[in-house]
């Protein structure tokens, strides 16, 4: 299953480095809390990370990731394990 990544997680003063926003539908939000999710370049690098909890009423999903992710990653999509 593949997740688009919406966004880093921010807010006012501060930007969380390592969360960021997947894009994902209302009725499977819940049964994917916890799951590992894999991030890869299009050198072949591998970049993980784990979902953490759902945010907002449409379902997307908070997602813990390893330091590192570039900002190109934004609007490109991450395999669920």
């Amino acid at each position: 299953m593949q997740l688009k990544i919406l966004g880093i997680r921010r807010s006012r003063h501060s930007v969380k480095f390592t969360h960021y926003l997947l894009e994902s539908e209302k009725k499977d939000s819940e049964k994917l809390i916890g799951k590992s999710v894999e991030w890869k370049s299009s050198s072949g690098r591998k970049i993980k990370g784990k979902i953490a909890s759902p945010h907002g009423a449409r379902g997307n999903l908070r997602v813990i990731m390893e330091k590192g992710l570039p900002g190109q990653a934004v609007s490109t999509f991450v395999e669920v394990k």
